[in-house]
């Protein structure tokens, strides 16, 4: 996406960055700077709040602040211009990635004839990196093909005869039939939702993209039809009851206060009820006497290797978890509704939940498999430590596998943990309380707790689900399993 225009006086316009992946929006919190400022390639301007983290931006050129087009506490779309700067004396960035070059794109010929599609050099494989504030590199997407279907050598990225049918879709009418639609992954979810068949709109966005207000008008009430003028026939006034509007809601402020749902918060509630209403979730309960672990727990805050590192019940929870996962690896896959297949990770990205000022996020640690305890130690460390500062990254809370909660730092017992989009598990960890137990033979107090699997049934069933919550509780019982079993 491009960031920025200039124009012949030397102004550049700033536009808000996709800083994640897919994302449409983001808050405006504070901005550092002010017209008349004088800014620098590289300096930060402002932080905003997207759907998943708070992100600093800064500025790809040097000058003078000229104007800030959106107050502090604003939503803004992504692609919007936000901050204007001279750049009259000031130098231009040298190192520009491709991405930030304003490309200008010419109207639609009235009648335009289809081009052959260009073949492009290859690509490398896996995803470009990108400075925030310089946008989201396109990258090339490989589909599957079609049984039966014959795959020419060369596709081009854009849609087959784009261009030849650019006319027919800014605005000429609906999308010829046999042509898919043009339109972003919000607003085709947007569409789904609202039941709108997107073939029959006419876009009016650029390039013949359909837009959310395009959506949103296609289910809009049709104004009523006017009637013909009859000769002779005067036409009866229309009651005032009907021309009136709609009444103003008006609500206490001193008995209640309405808080807008944006950013974390948003995305939280969207991303629950996208999980909850499409994997079909089973949850299973054990109870388990975690003395053993808490002893441990003691003993290793006295380990040299473990000085200055973040020793807890977690930790060894943490540890227990990717031991069993070891132990039942198809316990650690994802369901790919769109190819139809069944994905196992090699790999575990182990997120743990954080409640922070901004809501809940779940930060996960990259490759946790690989990692000895005093390094899976100091990673939690850093997660936690980050999370509560609010400085966690999109790039911290995407690509996670497997998800633990740990719902007992709150006094509870336990509870239903609804699982991470595109996740196959999460593990909830319980209050651990000292509780009659019967241990050898006798009742004595023991520390115990509820742990609670939570599963994608379409990929888990009941059998490799208990396996991997028996194996949890099991090696948290005896923790030296954790070196027999690793």
């Amino acid at each position: 996406m491009t960031t920025m225009t200039e124009n012949a006086s030397g102004l550049r316009e700033f536009k808000m960055p996709d800083v994640g992946e897919g994302l449409t929006e983001a808050e405006i919190l504070k901005w550092y700077v002010q017209p008349g400022d004088t800014v620098t390639d590289g300096q930060v301007v402002c932080e905003v709040e997207t759907a998943k983290a708070a992100v600093e931006l800064p500025i790809p050129y040097d000058g003078v602040v000229r104007e800030l087009h959106f107050p502090e506490g604003t939503t803004v779309d992504v692609g919007q211009v936000i901050i204007a700067v001279d750049v009259a004396g000031g130098s231009a960035p040298t190192d520009q990635p491709p991405a930030a070059v304003e490309t200008p794109v010419a109207e639609a010929p009235a009648a335009p004839t289809p081009q052959a599609p260009v073949a492009e050099e290859p690509k490398p494989e896996g995803r470009t990196p990108v400075l925030v504030g310089y946008g989201v590199a396109e990258a090339s997407t490989k589909r599957r093909p079609r049984k039966g279907a014959e795959v020419p050598a060369q596709q081009p990225e854009t849609f087959p005869a784009a261009t030849a049918i650019q006319g027919e879709l800014n605005g000429h009418g609906p999308v010829p039939v046999g042509q898919r639609p043009l339109a972003k992954p919000p607003v085709r979810k947007l569409a789904k939702d609202l039941g709108v068949d997107l073939a029959t709109i006419t876009p009016s966005g650029p390039d013949g993209i359909i837009t959310r207000e395009d959506v949103h008008a296609a289910v809009a009430p049709a104004p009523a039809p006017e009637l013909p003028a009859v000769p002779g026939v005067t036409a009866s006034p229309v009651p005032a009851q009907a021309q009136a509007p709609a009444p103003v809601v008006t609500y206490d402020t001193a008995r209640e206060t309405r808080v807008p749902i944006k950013g974390v918060r948003k995305a939280t509630a969207a991303a629950m009820i996208g999980s909850a209403f499409t994997a079909p979730h089973v949850t299973e309960f054990v109870t388990v006497d975690v003395t053993r672990t808490m002893k441990l727990v003691e003993e290793l805050k006295q380990d040299k290797e473990m000085q200055g590192l973040r020793v807890n019940p977690l930790l060894l929870i943490a540890k227990a978890l990717l031991v069993a996962i070891k132990r039942n690896p198809d316990v650690n896959a994802s369901w790919d509704e769109a190819a139809q297949e069944i994905v196992l990770k090699h790999y575990v990205n182990l997120g743990i939940a954080a409640a922070t000022p901004r809501g809940l996020i779940v930060p996960n640690i990259k490759d946790a498999h690989t990692k000895t305890l005093p390094q899976l130690a100091a990673a939690l460390g850093e997660l936690v430590a980050t999370a509560r500062e609010g400085k966690t990254s999109p790039a911290a809370m995407q690509g996670g596998t497997v998800t633990i909660t740990n719902v007992g730092v709150f006094g509870v017992d336990t509870g239903t943990p609804i699982l991470n989009p595109g996740e196959s598990a999460i593990l909830a960890i319980g209050a651990i309380k000292l509780q009659p137990w019967v241990h050898k033979g006798k009742v004595k107090p023991r520390q115990v707790t509820t742990l609670a699997l939570s599963f994608d049934h379409r990929l888990v069933d009941g059998e490799l689900g208990s396996k991997v919550l028996a194996d949890v509780a099991a090696i948290l019982e005896q923790p030296k399993r954790l070196i027999t079993w690793a």
